[in-house]
């Protein structure tokens, strides 16, 4: 069962002058309230018909009340992973064709569904020693900005709760913009509900019922385009999914990731590596690498075992592309985060409690007045407790208030 908490903290003074302290928010599974009812909304859904899905996107609740800030929903109807593995995605726009032909009952043409991806972003993974635990903290950053006004759009958080047949419980996080849902959406009177039956398939970062936990992270350069003969394609979400429904440690996730070929959007703007991690400690960085620039990255790289690989922004570590433009010895694209938060993990000498981590965030974690971190704006922050399979969250660098979520009995 999942839950949420407003948490009042008084610990030590970690970041930004803010008081940070996790334990407030955390409380077993044994006495976890039961979820709040649905948000009540007037708006439609005109692409369905099944009663389920209808009753499905109607279930909503408002984590906040009235806010239109972050949403949480179960989704208890098929999403089709199977289907989508044979469906060759390739990117955002097969995902669009594969979301109205086998999630959607109205069929429009897929080129009138809106849906996009994108992530910023900061990692990391380390024990507490205190607890024995190992955590995972998490910063989505993303800058929306209208194309005409150039004002930023307030974005939903969409939490996810997944429990497939035959496979792994989870909890995913979804960033609602990325199918055109403002703050708000949901009761605006305006908005179709139709395309919340692709949020399986949008998830930024997310932890299943054995504490795998995997987060994705945007790279400069040319998308990762694999080709391998007798190889079904996949696409970054899908991918994640499958990760999600059906890995329960890294080098299970790692397996299933090698039986692909990696498609991160027919897009050339960029592409993207994976972080990854579980509750027995191990971790990986996924990246797909090239070092000639003009062409795709194609070869699959897998990166652990040293104390820089414990955190990770938005340029290539590989020694591959170290000496690329997009690499690690010229990029500056979240190179100034990543050096603090690396700087911090070295301070804690790689062992830090929840609030502790949730510090670290809070140091990169970026705003309006962040002019040297133009790349994005801190949507949520989250320290993932793997062990616990539990994660706490912050939205918009409100680390006094706290929002926490398990996995769904």
């Amino acid at each position: 069962m999942t839950h949420f908490k407003f948490a009042k903290h008084f610990a030590m003074l970690y970041t930004c002058g803010m008081l940070l302290s996790l334990a407030t928010a955390a409380c077993s599974d044994d006495n976890t309230p039961a979820p709040p009812p649905s948000t009540p909304t007037e708006n439609k859904a005109l692409l369905l018909t099944d009663e389920k899905k209808l009753a499905m996107v109607h279930s909503l609740v408002d984590l906040e009340g009235n806010k239109g800030r972050i949403y949480e929903m179960t989704y208890d109807v098929d999403y089709k992973l199977d289907e989508a593995l044979q469906f060759e995605i390739d990117g955002t726009a097969t995902l669009k064709q594969f979301v109205a032909q086998y999630l959607l009952d109205v069929s429009p043409s897929a080129r009138n569904l809106s849906l996009r991806f994108d992530a910023g972003c900061s990692v990391f993974a380390c024990p507490d020693k205190s607890t024995g635990h190992y955590l995972m903290g998490r910063n989505f950053d993303f800058n929306h900005l209208d194309p005409d006004t150039k004002e930023r759009i307030m974005i939903p958080a969409i939490v996810v709760h997944t429990a497939p047949a035959g496979g792994k419980k989870s909890v995913s996080f979804v960033d609602g913009q990325f199918i055109d849902y403002k703050s708000g959406f949901y009761t605006d009177g305006t908005s179709d509900l139709s395309m919340l039956m692709a949020l399986p398939y949008l998830l930024l970062d997310g932890i299943n019922e054995d504490g795998f936990a995997i987060s994705v992270l945007k790279l400069d350069g040319k998308p990762t385009w694999q080709q391998e003969a007798g190889k079904k394609t996949i696409f970054t979400t899908v991918a994640m999914r499958l990760l999600l429904d059906r890995a329960s440690t890294v080098k299970e996730a790692l397996e299933m990731l090698k039986a692909y070929n990696m498609s991160m959007d027919k897009d050339p703007k960029a592409s993207y590596h994976f972080f990854m991690a579980d509750a027995t400690g191990d971790y990986a960085i996924v990246e797909y690498t090239n070092p000639d620039l003009s062409c795709h990255p194609d070869r699959m790289e897998v990166l652990t075992g040293t104390d820089t690989l414990r955190c990770l922004t938005n340029f290539y570590v590989s020694p591959t592309m170290a000496n690329t433009d997009h690499g690690i010895n010229k990029s500056s694209h979240g190179m100034e985060r990543y050096r603090i938060v690396r700087e911090n993990l070295l301070q804690y000498a790689y062992n830090l409690t929840a609030a502790q981590g949730m510090g670290v965030l809070g140091k990169v974690a970026q705003g309006p007045e962040d002019s040297y971190m133009s790349t994005g704006f801190t949507q949520w922050s989250e320290i993932y407790n793997l062990s616990k399979k539990r994660v706490t969250m912050s939205l918009l660098r409100e680390f006094d208030k706290t929002f926490e979520f398990g996995i769904s009995q």
